[in-house]
């Protein structure tokens, strides 16, 4: 689709109401559009709205296979309806609790078109209205109100430049305060709703007339470029370095970024890590960064310490079991990885394509289901994870799967409260997982259980922050067992 093609523009009456979500927005309209001979089908986010009222929209036409030609939405504007019998249908419809067609009908007869005035101003008036007494007249208000603020948080956003759909997450994410709170800081959006970057939200931040060299734009700058860096690899960039790029980028002085960094240090929300006198040793981290290194150093620690969960005495005879059981004779290199995997709680085993790993592996859970223990295995990605399983003979999950993310609240249900049932985990391709999702993964590990990371250090690290594989192994601290042949 050619996004240089202007939208189109249509406008109309809601006819009908096919679907609408109130989780996501995602609703489907029959509207009726004058110069049409048929209503049109309009599909997308768009906020709560009743039958009768008026739509101006923009998006454009697109032909479904399934239900034909239909009109999808970019931005929409819901205008409340003034003719008498668009008002009625209106009340009529839901939208205010309180109101149902009876009740639709006779406020309709007794104030006319002047009804939305009678409830926003003289509410006290509804009671002169057969059945509506205090309490049917105070819920009316109060929905009214309610109504009226969604749809005015949903026109301002739209006003600035921001799609339907994205405009529908701000306000699920901030509710009534989304306007107080996008005025006093833009730049949160890009901090807090998925699918909102830095760029869009200075796009607002300048319709509303933040100053380009303003501190909060050059937090927010540097932030951002902290995050691009992040999507690179790296967990922290050299203080010059990161001030000449936000510089270039937000085209303000280093001055002002220097000035950002050091708010955003004091604040916490920036932290310095200094390794040595040179310029280029002082690294800035975002906290949060900063923060998950500490903690996944600190959790493969303590994970080391203690029994191992298979208890084995003989080593050597449980790994001859294990070759007859697989039908191969283990390398000499397998057998001193299978000795560590069987006597550390955790183990590094690398090494590149077609040295011996998925063996290694095989020979593993051999042991282990011997001893009954639980053992989990995943890897970062779905073709790994069905890679493993067609590998092992053993069903293995995605990470995110096996933690059991949930979309709604952008957090993993198994965690440190609520950790994996198991007695070992097995990952592979571990030089693709990031930072975050290593850390993420050690919360859910209970202290008891063994872990075994799979995987290549000399392959690519992974497209977000931190070279997780390749750093446990130059730690020097956790067992290491390189597979070369």
């Amino acid at each position: 689709m050619n996004k240089d093609v202007p939208l189109d523009v249509i406008k109309g009456t809601v006819e009908r109401i096919v679907f609408h979500s109130e989780e996501t927005g995602f609703t489907v309209l029959r509207i009726n559009v004058p110069g049409y001979p048929e209503p049109v089908t309009m599909v997308g986010n768009i906020p709560e709205v009743m039958v009768g009222e008026t739509v101006h929209a923009h998006g454009r036409w697109v032909i479904n296979k399934q239900y034909g030609r239909e009109f999808h939405v970019e931005s929409v504007r819901l205008v409340p309806p003034e003719s008498l019998e668009g008002i009625e249908k209106f009340l009529a419809s839901g939208l205010i609790k309180g109101i149902g067609p009876v009740y639709a009908k006779r406020l309709c007869e007794k104030f006319g078109t002047r009804i939305f005035e009678i409830i926003e101003k003289e509410s006290v008036r509804l009671e002169e209205v057969e059945g509506i007494g205090k309490v049917r007249r105070q819920l009316i208000k109060q929905s009214w109100e309610q109504t009226r603020t969604i749809r005015n948080i949903m026109t301002f956003l739209l006003e600035h430049g921001v799609t339907t759909a994205r405009a529908f997450r701000i306000y699920k994410f901030y509710g009534e305060e989304a306007i107080q709170r996008i005025k006093a800081d833009p730049y949160c959006l890009a901090r807090d709703i998925k699918g909102i970057g830095f760029k869009t939200a200075d796009s607002i931040a300048q319709k509303l007339g933040i100053e380009k060299t303003s501190d909060i734009r050059a937090r927010a700058g540097v932030e951002y470029v902290l995050l691009e860096i992040s999507s690179d690899g790296h967990c922290a960039c050299p203080r010059h370095v990161l001030v000449e790029k936000a510089s270039k980028i937000l085209e303000i002085p280093p001055d002002i970024i220097e000035q950002a960094i050091d708010h955003d240090i004091e604040a916490g929300h920036l932290v310095m890590d200094t390794l040595g006198p040179a310029p280029s040793h002082r690294l800035i981290f975002l906290a949060h960064l900063y923060r998950a290194e500490y903690e996944l150093a600190e959790r493969l620690k303590n994970l080391l310490l203690g029994e191992h969960p298979a208890s084995i005495s003989n080593i050597d005879k449980a790994i001859e079991w294990s070759e007859k059981q697989i039908g191969l004779k283990l390398a000499d290199a397998q057998r001193q990885a299978m000795k560590t995997a069987l006597t550390n709680k955790v183990t590094v085993i690398t090494g590149g394509p077609g040295v011996g790993k998925t063996t290694l592996i095989n020979a593993i859970l051999k042991v282990f289901s011997a001893k009954k223990l639980e053992t989990l295995l995943c890897a970062p990605t779905g073709r790994a994870a069905k890679r493993m399983t067609e590998a092992t003979g053993h069903p293995a999950k995605t990470i995110h799967r096996l933690l059991e993310y949930d979309p709604s609240t952008g957090r993993f249900k198994r965690n440190v409260e609520n950790p994996l049932e198991a007695d070992a985990i097995i990952v592979d391709e571990v030089s693709m997982i990031d930072l975050p999702l290593a850390c993420s993964l050690l919360r859910a590990i209970s202290p008891h259980s063994a872990l075994i990371l799979v995987g290549d250090a000399d392959q690519l690290p992974s497209v977000g922050p931190g070279a997780v594989l390749r750093d446990i192994i130059k730690s020097n601290v956790f067992p290491v067992v390189r597979l070369s042949h």
